[in-house]
């Protein structure tokens, strides 16, 4: 630069290095709030993220984009009706357990999807369920998607695997269609027939 000293060059490269230095720190804790919101939003599907992208920046990156999806669907509420006839189904579906596991468990599964669409969650495929799941219910999605394992096969799975995919499913259903915690899916003691929870 022509008419600038040694001691004018020095004061503009200290500020230019200064004014880095504050972009480097503002993006670092950009990143970090960044990360404790995805950490936050998604709990231990976070690290189950990272560990199956295994690169922390692309496991946030597609987080990121999950929450972004689910953030442009309006989700409601289920009325007092809707709750009340997705219970009945499911005691339905419960009550078919006991004689044909393979194919009660598959109800729920068709049951649950059911109450997400009418929710307004993306019905399409498994894997576009699961990540909107995670995205509101992070405590209950690795439970959905062991079910949805056993599930998918039902014909090769045991009695013990139905009851536990059962289990779950039911897990799932309960945040989703109890919402304010009225609705009771536990059975009621019985002891003529065993239930699957």
């Amino acid at each position: 630069m022509v008419g600038m000293d040694g001691a004018g060059m020095a004061v503009l490269t200290a500020l230019v290095v200064l004014v880095a230095l504050v972009v480097a720190v503002l993006l670092l804790v950009q990143q970090r709030r960044r990360r404790a919101g995805l950490q936050e939003r998604f709990g231990p599907e976070y690290e189950r993220e990272v560990d199956e992208q295994g690169d922390r920046r692309q496991a946030e990156k597609r987080l990121a984009d999950v929450a972004e999806r689910r953030d442009r669907l309006e989700i409601r509420d289920l009325d007092p009706a809707e709750r009340q006839r997705f219970t009945q189904q499911w005691t339905t579906v419960q009550a078919a357990f006991v004689d044909h596991p393979a194919a009660a468990t598959r109800d729920a599964d068709r049951l649950l999807g059911t109450v997400m669409r009418d929710r307004g969650y993306p019905v399409d495929d498994f894997e576009s369920r699961a990540e909107m799941v995670a995205a509101d219910h992070p405590e209950v999605v690795d439970h959905y998607r062991a079910a949805h394992a056993v599930g998918s096969r039902s014909g090769a799975a045991n009695t013990e695997e139905l009851r536990q995919a059962f289990v779950q499913y039911r897990e799932l259903f309960e945040v989703l269609v109890e919402g304010d915690g009225t609705v009771d899916l536990r059975p009621h003691e019985r002891t003529d027939r065993p239930s699957p929870g």
